[in-house]
């Protein structure tokens, strides 16, 4: 009975069995993902393939030629719609986009496009009469075509105004069929895309670095009265904002370092002005108030400056850089700058620990990588590094060589990286090499950034040139870096012009660009690096 028992018992479990499998929903079953050659086969709408549209927009065509070719005009493109069923929905959106073009301003004596349209109705007869029409805004509408008969005390309605017109109060705006349609910053009418604080079009502000410092200054080295730079806004420098609350003034200069606003000791009216490849707004008020603000992008670097008359209460500077130029940026500034913009004071000493040099690796492979970096003004060993005088046999000193003439003087102003008025603070003698401490006040021209304190090296001891400390002279300089790239200064060769300040040097220094470019000698356009 037994063995018979336990056959029973393997048949029934396996009819069980079955049975189980084919009453199991299928539902259930297709809730575990089914593996085909390694690949994982989803089921259900969520994962089905996106079904076609049946009437869909087809591409746009090209644009219109400029409704106008000055003054700002528009162009319209157009597309149709693909119908595939009849009974289907019809294509969503617009069948026309309108573009602005030809922002340019006109040249003078161009006709205002109102105008225009106003006079070409002076050969038509209204009720009779003819009359000479000028535009007149009537408040019925900005896109609404009304003029004013000249010599008369009323004016008539023509209807709307062309396509590509400007509005009247919105004028960062054009009329298109009797509407006031805004210019997005894709340049589209009726976009609603704006500019970031990055200055890209439909961004979300990621894409640059805020930048914002305060000038602290008190007094200029040279005395009350003069100008002293307070920073340099880098080209491409976006939503930019100056201001200060003393009576001092600020000024403006360019790449060139020639002044644009508030410069040569010449006040500017507030307005706006057109530098760098943007609209500069100078602001002053009547309680001292004084800014400049820009949109941007810039398209060259500026140099924001304050011309002294009373003690500097603090000018507060901001500006927004995209992040690939805010670390070059950064980068250059440690060539022959420390890295804050913080202007050390005629009282403070300079730092003996300088920030070390930043090396791009794009400029030259190095095989000295283990090896740390080292301060760009203190170095261990200076032999390695020290410019050879020529003039000199066995370090022995003779007579210094003066440089007289002014076509040598304008020779050398066109030739040398730097040339400012500074005052000697200190001297030291560091190896065979003689270093000084020098206040800048006032720079002609550097094509390499500078601060207001800065060590001028010599390349030699024996006081060729001879500076005198507490004293203040015209200085013409190069730039110095090393094979290593691991030394960048500024060096005062001794051939160097070198001439104790006087009123008559700094008045014949000034506009001596043209001179260069008169006699063949090409300016350095200026870097940061």
């Amino acid at each position: 009975m037994l063995p018979s028992c336990r056959l029973i018992y393997r048949c029934l479990a396996t009819l069980y069995a079955v049975l189980f499998l084919h009453i199991i929903p299928s539902s259930c079953q297709v809730q575990r993902p089914l593996f085909h050659r390694g690949t994982v086969i989803n089921f259900g709408p969520e994962h089905s393939l996106p079904q076609r549209s049946s009437n869909e927009w087809g591409s746009w065509q090209s644009w219109s030629p400029c409704s106008r070719t000055c003054g700002g005009g528009a162009a319209v493109r157009t597309r149709q719609c693909i119908v595939r069923d009849a009974a289907g929905p019809d294509c969503l959106g617009d069948i026309r986009q309108y573009q602005a073009c030809n922002m340019k301003d006109c040249p003078s004596g161009v006709t205002d496009f109102r105008h225009f349209q106003c006079s070409a109705y002076n050969s038509k007869p209204l009720m009779g009469n003819y009359y000479k029409w000028t535009p007149f805004q009537s408040g019925q509408g900005d896109c609404e075509l009304s003029c004013l008969a000249q010599g008369q005390n009323f004016y008539y309605n023509f209807g709307r105004v062309l396509d590509g017109t400007s509005c009247h109060v919105q004028y960062d705006g054009f009329c298109i069929n009797g509407q006031c349609l805004q210019v997005g910053c894709d340049s589209i009418l009726g976009s609603n895309e704006k500019m970031d604080i990055c200055g890209v079009c439909g961004g979300r502000n990621v894409s640059c670095r805020h930048h914002h410092n305060v000038y602290t200054t008190k007094y200029p080295a040279s005395g009350l009265f003069g100008y002293n730079e307070v920073t340099m806004i880098p080209a491409g420098a976006t939503n930019i904002r100056v201001t200060d609350k003393s009576n001092n003034y600020l000024a403006l200069r360019n790449r060139n370092y020639h002044y644009v606003i508030n410069g040569n000791w010449a006040i500017s009216y507030p307005g706006v002005f057109n530098v760098a490849g943007t609209k500069i707004q100078y602001k002053r008020s009547a309680d001292n108030q004084e800014s400049f603000e820009a949109t941007g992008p810039t398209e060259e670097d500026l140099h924001v400056m304050v011309l002294f008359t009373e003690q500097n209460l603090g000018i507060e500077y901001e500006y927004w850089l995209p992040k690939d130029y805010y670390i070059y940026h950064q980068r250059a500034r440690s060539t022959l700058q420390d890295t804050t913009e913080t202007v050390i004071s005629l009282t403070q000493p300079p730092t003996t620990t300088p920030a070390p040099t930043t090396r791009h690796n794009a400029l030259r492979p190095t095989t000295m990588k283990n090896r740390p970096h080292q301060p760009r003004l203190e170095r261990d060993n200076m032999e390695l590094n020290r410019i050879k005088e020529s003039s000199r046999k066995d370090d022995k000193c003779g007579k210094c060589r003066k440089i007289k003439g002014r076509q040598n003087k304008m020779k050398q102003y066109c030739q040398k990286d730097f040339v400012f008025r500074g005052r000697i603070i200190s001297k030291k003698l560091v190896g065979k090499e003689t270093r000084y401490d020098v206040q800048v006040v006032l720079t002609y021209k550097n094509n390499f950034p500078i601060l207001s304190r800065e060590y001028i090296w010599v390349p030699n001891a024996c006081d060729c040139p001879n500076l005198l400390e507490k004293r203040e002279y015209i200085l013409m300089a190069r730039r110095h870096v090393n094979y290593e790239h691991t030394l960048n200064r500024i060096l005062l060769e001794t051939h160097s012009f070198v001439r104790l300040y006087r009123p008559k040097e700094d008045k014949m220094l000034r506009d001596l660009d043209q001179e260069c470019a008169k006699y063949g000698y090409q300016i350095s356009p200026q870097q940061n690096q």
